[in-house]
């Protein structure tokens, strides 16, 4: 999904990278929840999230869907799986009634990220500190990467770019193959890299492995 609006409009103008300290450390959100509330369908689930999920609560993609843990949405022409709200206090699923989330350890990218964003460049990308998002206004500083807080960093910062870049260049291949084959690609999207487990400890190769077939199966450069 793509966030409207200049990097200077929603952030403090300065780029980040993992070993960087950035004033992004909540202090344990001190009770604070505000950010699992009134989320919409904006907590999109990528791969490895999925993974996580499926280990952590013992359950498969379909079965994420049929416990309504997860819905699928419209994104840029594909339908990708996102968290799903509950309908009567708008709040994250996993909210505990002490308002503490109760998938911590496993919680999905974009949660473990905020109220960092990431800024994508020439294949690559780095971080940017949203500045009006987090209710806590007297954060303190924290490296990137610890406080993104997944094993295996380097290896987590390339699979978040391969990810990327692979849904851009299926945005282009869209545009170029016409409407018609919108709904081929988007049932192959989830078949690849959603409903086949992965391994948990090999996740990382597993997904590399997927993403070269799907590539050379629809001739991605």
């Amino acid at each position: 999904m793509i966030r409207e609006g200049s990097l200077e409009e929603i952030s403090d103008g300065k780029k980040y990278r993992a070993n960087d300290m950035v004033r992004a450390n909540c202090l344990d959100c001190k009770g604070c929840s505000d950010c699992c509330h009134d989320m919409g369908n904006t907590i999109q689930l990528d791969p490895r999230d999925i993974c996580e999920l499926n280990v952590g609560l013992e359950a498969t993609f379909e079965e994420l869907i049929q416990k309504e843990y997860v819905e699928l949405t419209v994104v840029d022409g594909l339908i990708l799986p996102n968290l799903k709200m509950d309908i009567k206090t708008k709040a994250c699923k996993f909210l505990s009634k002490n308002q503490r989330c109760t998938i911590h350890s496993f919680r999905p990218g974009i949660c473990r990220l905020f109220p960092l964003g990431r800024v994508y460049e020439n294949r690559d990308f780095s971080y940017f500190l949203q500045t009006n998002q987090c209710s806590m206004k007297n954060r303190a500083k924290i490296k990137v990467s610890k406080w993104v807080d997944v094993p295996h960093f380097e290896k987590y910062e390339t699979y978040v770019k391969t990810w990327h870049y692979l849904l851009k260049d299926i945005e282009q291949w869209l545009l170029e193959n016409g409407s018609e084959n919108t709904q081929q690609m988007a049932s192959t999207v989830l078949k690849y890299f959603y409903m086949e487990l992965y391994s948990k400890d090999g996740f990382y190769e597993e997904f590399a492995s997927r993403e070269q077939k799907f590539r050379k199966a629809f001739q991605l450069c």
